[in-house]
């Protein structure tokens, strides 16, 4: 599979879960969460596994934080993620 996936609570439990199978599967994959060190963690697992991951630190409660993630992005690890 190719294509382009964005997952919202991607550090932990269904979302981090998610987000390594549709890596495997050949997904490029969006990570947002709010706990920067577990998501950070998350994408260098679906690295090293040669698959892409991009991250961006933040909580998804309304549509302008959603706006405003990356902007909080953390430029050492997690880093604005753009598809295409």
């Amino acid at each position: 599979m190719e294509g382009v996936a964005v997952v919202t609570g991607a550090s932990s439990g269904i979302g981090r879960a998610l987000a390594v199978e549709l890596a495997r599967e050949g997904y490029r994959v969006g990570l947002i969460a709010r706990r920067a060190d577990r998501l950070e963690a998350v994408v260098a697992e679906i690295r090293a596994a040669g698959d892409s991951a991009e991250c961006v630190p933040a909580a998804v409660t309304g549509r302008d934080e959603v706006r405003r993630a990356p902007a909080r992005r953390s430029p050492a690890r997690c880093r604005r993620w753009r598809p295409g």
